[in-house]
C-alpha cells in the first residue's frame, strides 16, 4: 500500500462491472479528502475504474504500472474523495 493512501482496495481478482462497484462502495464509507488505493488489473478496469471514479466527482491523483507488462498488468491507482 502507497504510505500516502488511507485504504487500501485489490480487484485484481474481479471483472467489469464489479471492479467499479466494489471500488465505488469503498469510496462511500470515506471521508472527503481521504484517498484509496486500488490495484486492478486489465484493460478494462483501467480504462473504466477511473473514467468512473471522476465521472462521481473524485480525483485522479496517479496511476502506475506495477511491473512491465503493459496494459494488462496490475495498475495501483490512487484516489482522493472530493
Amino acid at each position: 500500500m502507497t504510505e500516502n493512501a488511507n485504504y487500501y482496495l485489490d480487484i485484481t481478482g474481479e471483472l467489469c462491472p464489479m471492479t467499479f462497484v466494489r471500488t465505488k462502495l469503498r469510496i462511500e464509507q470515506m471521508a472527503a479528502g481521504e484517498t484509496l488505493e486500488v490495484r486492478l488489473k486489465g484493460q478494462e478496469p483501467l480504462a473504466n475504474v477511473p473514467k468512473s471514479v471522476t465521472e462521481l466527482g473524485h480525483f485522479i491523483i496517479s496511476c502506475t504500472p506495477e511491473d512491465a507488462e503493459g496494459p494488462v498488468g496490475v495498475h495501483r491507482l490512487l484516489i482522493r474523495k472530493s
